[in-house]
């Protein structure tokens, strides 16, 4: 395949595909460069870095523990991070690009890693 042809099929592509998947691909492809893994591909009990964008974040009570909860996606599935007794923390908004490192458990049938290690990113 000439160069010529690669770049007419990636054109096609982009004029033709779904804004948000357009979206979710770049995620996924910013994680794996940057040596992270995919979310769908993480299982119950490994020990995981994950890195995307915040699509929500919300203060859970649970109990008499408040806890802070935010949806990462990569692109490819959704990781939620807990964060046990906190209400807030600074730079952890939506739409906010962060890498986070943690143990993946499930609850609820969701992968969940509580009290992650996190770096927020830079947008690019």
């Amino acid at each position: 395949m000439s160069a010529e042809t690669g770049f007419l099929r990636r054109m096609v592509r982009r004029l033709t595909s779904d804004v948000g998947e357009l979206d979710a691909d770049d995620l996924s492809a910013e994680a794996v460069r940057s040596g992270c893994n995919r979310a769908c591909d993480s299982a119950t009990g490994e020990a995981v870095t994950v890195k995307g964008r915040l699509r929500s974040v919300e203060i859970c009570p649970r109990g008499s523990v408040a806890t802070l909860e935010a949806e990462l996606f990569d692109g490819t599935d959704g990781v939620t991070l807990v964060w046990m007794g906190r209400r807030r923390i600074p730079g952890i908004e939506p739409g906010r690009k962060v890498r986070a490192s943690g143990r993946v458990a499930v609850r609820d049938g969701r992968k969940v890693i509580y009290n992650p290690y996190y770096e927020l990113q830079r947008a690019h």
